[in-house]
């Protein structure tokens, strides 16, 4: 047969269809772990090279016993390839329901008996009732005059291929305008070969050759196009996306690879990265891309659970996000991938911060109340204990706090409480803690320093109170402070017992004249009484 004839040429576009079906079937084998209609993708591209493969082989047979034999190995491929594409198609679309193995393996029974009926049709002619070679064509060619069951093969080929089409056209508008290129991808490589059966039927093809397998190279190139554009099937199917997008959180879809392969709307507003053109691309580079956010543990097992809370800033706003991340596991419990799901916790995590706020700062002052100030003092007195290093404790107190309060008034005397805490917090290092221990008494808490140096801070601070007078409506009031200062020399020493001897030093200098420093010691720093 000469290479230049048309036989010659259409032979070979048949063998470049069955080897890119060879090849999409080897891409769909290592990439089956990524979507579970992987499988049936392999399959369906098996049979359709065995299908082409074998019709090349039947072109360029030289006889009638040649023909049949090719013509068997085809019905190992042929019948299969309906059933298969609408089962990828319902599973695509995620009707479950309707794609249970016992109703799968249902598809195969009429091309399992179409394939018997072929290899023994010289028992019953029920396929063929004859075959023999057809006169005045360029080459051998054969003509079938058609059985029962070959009617029957063809009604329910015809069949499963309009079920496949209808199954995409029913869901087509309830479809992402993301997913619509994959499924009219489908849709072609599905409605070609239907449109060049029908044109063979009636007798519109040339010599009245079957195209359908040179179609089926043009429905392959399809395939090849749209797994490198739009990554046909290695997405979440679409049926999920009216439960996405019915959803307040928002939800990611991720391969093993880490990969986004699905998200819904809620999680695109969240992440204004997300958009159409994330799909395939890593989740760390979209996130680093969306709006100020904490770091989350990509790293982690992507079959475990894994759960953190983020601060989330957009557009000026602070939002709180619970961040939860799971396995996403196929039917048969094997790994595929994982779901990112993101909680807006804002408003929980506000009302606990405020209550927190509520629990730990004293109302007044804006410092830390006397709970919260020994709850956090106790930490840093094991971590003193544990580092060994030094910490001390200063208590002081506002001299004749109670005749403030008696000759201007309550708010006056709230204003020199507040006034006082100003004026400490500009004096204390960064490392220092502040609390309110009562009244008009406040404690502090002095990481890494020892006993001197915080009575160098306590005398500082004495320093700036009285040199700070209180400017109210009604004068000028000049405000004075005692304090007493102890250190941890112990580690068997509790805090109570510590505020107990800076109370004690606190006492002697109220009783040596006031606005004065004492330390738990016998050394005495300073005294200066005013008058």
């Amino acid at each position: 047969m000469p290479m230049n004839s048309p036989i010659s040429q259409y032979i070979m576009i048949v063998i470049i269809s069955g080897v890119f079906n060879v090849l999409l079937s080897i891409y769909a084998y290592y990439n089956k772990s990524k979507f579970t209609g992987m499988k049936l993708f392999m399959w369906s591209t098996i049979l359709t090279a065995v299908y082409t493969f074998a019709f090349a082989f039947e072109l360029a047979s030289e006889s009638l016993s040649e023909i049949r034999f090719w013509l068997n190995i085809e019905y190992i491929g042929m019948p299969f390839i309906a059933p298969c594409s609408l089962l990828l198609v319902m599973h695509y679309i995620g009707l479950e329901k309707f794609n249970t193995p016992k109703k799968a393996w249902g598809l195969f029974v009429i091309p399992a008996i179409t394939l018997l009926m072929v290899k023994t049709n010289d028992y019953h002619h029920l396929f063929y009732k004859a075959l023999h070679l057809r006169p005045h064509v360029p080459t051998t060619m054969v003509d079938v005059v058609p059985g029962l069951w070959y009617y029957i093969h063809g009604i329910y080929t015809s069949g499963s291929m309009f079920a496949s089409l209808f199954i995409l056209a029913r869901y087509w508008r309830k479809t992402k305008s993301i997913y619509r290129k994959q499924m009219m991808t489908m849709a072609i490589g599905i409605s070609l070969p239907m449109l060049g059966a029908l044109l063979y039927v009636l007798g519109l093809t040339p010599f009245g050759m079957d195209p359908v397998p040179i179609l089926m190279c043009v429905t392959s190139a399809l395939y090849v196009i749209s797994i490198f554009s739009t990554s046909l099937l290695t997405v979440a199917p679409i049926a999920r996306d009216h439960i996405f997008e019915s959803m307040r959180d928002g939800v990611l879809v991720l391969n093993l690879e880490n990969q986004i392969m699905d998200f819904n709307g809620a999680a695109s507003q969240i992440i204004p990265a997300l958009t159409p053109a994330a799909i395939g691309q890593k989740l760390e580079h979209i996130w680093k891309r969306g709006a100020e956010s904490g770091a989350f543990s990509f790293g982690v097992d992507p079959s475990g659970e894994h759960e953190q809370e983020l601060k989330w800033i957009r557009g000026g706003e602070t939002f709180y996000y619970r961040i939860r991340a799971s396995g996403l596991f196929k039917p048969n419990g094997q790994l595929a991938g994982r779901t990112i799901v993101m909680i807006d916790v804002t408003e929980h995590t506000l009302l606990q911060n405020k209550l927190r706020h509520l629990a730990e700062i004293d109302g007044l002052t804006s410092i830390y109340n006397r709970t919260f100030f020994m709850e956090k003092s106790r930490r840093l007195l094991t971590s003193a204990h544990q580092t060994k290093q030094p910490i001390s404790f200063i208590l002081f107190d506002i001299d004749h706090f109670k005749q403030i309060n008696d000759r201007y008034g309550h708010s006056v005397g709230d204003f020199a409480l507040q006034h006082v805490i100003a004026v400490c917090q500009q004096c204390l290092p960064d490392n220092a803690l502040l609390g309110r221990y009562g009244g008009e008494e406040f404690a502090i808490a002095l990481p890494d320093t020892p006993l001197a140096q915080a009575g160098q801070v306590a005398e500082r601070l004495r320093n700036e109170i009285v040199g700070n007078p209180l400017y109210s409506a009604a004068k000028t009031i000049t405000i004075t402070a005692s304090f007493g200062v102890t250190q941890a020399r112990t580690a068997d020493v509790p805090l109570e017992a510590l505020l107990s001897e800076a109370d004690i030093a606190l006492y002697r200098s109220k009783h040596s004249g006031r606005n004065a420093v004492h330390l738990s010691s016998p050394e005495y720093v300073h005294t200066d009484e005013v008058k």
